[in-house]
């Protein structure tokens, strides 16, 4: 009677404090440059060294330019990206720097390398670890202080969560990704829907999504308030994996598939909450507010204010303010300044594919600015590789250096105060992706069409 949450967390307690939380031990910590500094400094006022080094890989990121790689600039930025070198150093963790090929997005070099595998316990001190839990694993986000517990123990204290399970069943039609069915849900359960849990998502949509479509729908787990998003591993989930860097060899992986395949939900298995939705009521979508909730299909309207809860209409109507929406407008047809496609949501090479898919053999809207970031050097590769940034030269596009970008403005690449931005990226927050700038969120097909014409449109149009 356990689901797939209970297996790997009963298999990691290391033991429980009675009225207190679980020691829970942690197979995996990734560290980038902005929530670590703090962590080592304890370790060293304390005189402590790393326990587990070599369970521990580190990155730069969030301040990493996406136009040259040599210098940062700003000198914030610059010093937390020189410090994690420095600290990884001097404890002995392995440290993709800045620039090399190993080095992107730490939620994309992750599974991409082989170091999230089925059944481990991921943390990182960013909230969007629950990329992970696309494989298999129980990611999660966690404070700097917690990732010096890590640091120091390889364990962390945590209060076992509640578990939800999110069905989604049915085909989902032409132009809907997972990005969209992630921006569907999170409407229909708002940012608060899955506070306390870790959600497994599962059914047949679920099953027939694509390595990098589950790593999406995970990404945005955290944007309902849950402590994890989990998908079972199978057959998709191993080829994948199979032959990447870090992943098991020879005899090691078919004793891994073996136990891997074993890490699913029993058919009794009891859940804390369990929602169903339908593939076929999913179609392309877009965000008008300020929280990744606040959205509607691509061809639909803003809510008018007498559909909100009068407890919710002030919130409502700063939101729109803010965006320079009203109630009830249309947004299809709605010019766009910025386009981004990229961030640990949507920078993989299946997200290039499909932006690709929808710009070849037309140019690029002159009144837009666009910043196509891949998640990793080995996506920038693959890039390459396939001929898609010659598709995307010819129509105008820049293809541009591995990094955060424009998900969160820690670099050069910030949207102007007042400008609209398009972005496949995860937060629409205020100031998010620059001060003043306004996000509309969005699938790497959305963006893509967005791109083109000029304006907010349907991908199913273009």
């Amino acid at each position: 009677m356990n689901t797939l949450f209970d297996k790997i967390w009963d298999s990691h307690v290391v033991q429980i404090v009675e009225d207190g939380p679980t020691q829970l031990y942690i197979d995996r910590l990734f560290c980038h440059e902005v929530t670590t500094p703090q962590a080592f400094d304890t370790l060293r006022d304390k005189g402590i060294k790393v326990f587990r080094p070599d369970k521990v890989f580190a990155m730069p990121d969030h301040n990493t330019p996406s136009d040259q790689q040599e210098f940062i600039n700003d000198p914030v930025g610059r010093k937390q990206v020189e410090t994690l070198k420095e600290n990884c150093k001097e404890f002995g963790i392995t440290h993709f720097e800045m620039g090399s090929k190993d080095n992107g997005i730490i939620h994309v070099v992750g599974p991409e390398k082989g170091l999230s595998l089925p059944g481990m316990t991921i943390v990182c001190g960013d909230s969007h670890t629950s990329t992970h839990g696309a494989v298999g694993a129980l990611a999660m986000g966690i404070g700097t202080s917690e990732v010096a517990e890590v640091l120091a123990s390889q364990c962390i204290l945590q209060q076992k969560p509640k578990s939800m399970r999110i069905n989604i069943e049915g085909v989902l039609q032409r132009g809907v990704s997972a990005k969209d069915i992630a921006l569907y849900i999170m409407a229909q359960m708002t940012t608060s829907g899955a506070t306390g849990y870790v959600v497994e998502y599962a059914g047949s949509t679920i099953r027939n999504l694509s390595m990098e479509g589950r790593l999406t729908l995970s990404n945005l787990s955290i944007e309902m308030g849950s402590r994890a998003g989990i998908i079972a591993p199978d057959e998709i989930t191993f080829n994948y994996l199979k032959g990447r860097e870090y992943a098991p060899k020879g005899k090691d992986w078919d004793d891994a598939v073996k136990y891997w395949k074993t890490l699913k939900s029993d058919d009794d298995a009891i859940f804390d909450k369990e929602v169903t939705f339908k593939a076929e009521d999913i179609v392309p979508r877009i965000t008008y507010g300020t929280n990744p909730g606040a959205g509607i299909p691509i061809d639909g309207r803003i809510p008018t204010l007498d559909s909100i809860p009068e407890a919710d209409q002030i919130g409502f109507l700063s939101q729109l303010e803010y965006m320079q929406f009203s109630p009830g407008e249309k947004l299809e047809g709605h010019p766009v300044d910025y386009v981004f496609l990229g961030a640990c949501t949507n920078g993989r090479i299946e997200d290039f594919r499909a932006f690709a898919s929808i710009v070849n053999g037309k140019k690029k809207a002159d009144s837009v600015v666009a910043w196509l970031v891949p998640g990793s050097w080995l996506v920038r590769k693959q890039i390459i590789e396939e001929g898609i940034d010659k598709i995307l030269e010819e129509a105008g596009f820049e293809l541009r250096l591995p990094s955060c970008s424009s998900c969160l403005a820690m670099n050069p690449d910030k949207v102007p105060a007042g400008k609209l931005s398009i972005s496949t990226s995860n937060r629409n927050f205020v100031g998010r992706q620059g001060l003043g700038a306004r996000t509309v969120l969005c699938s790497p097909l959305t963006a893509a069409a967005s791109a083109i014409t000029g304006v907010i449109t349907d991908p199913r149009k273009i």
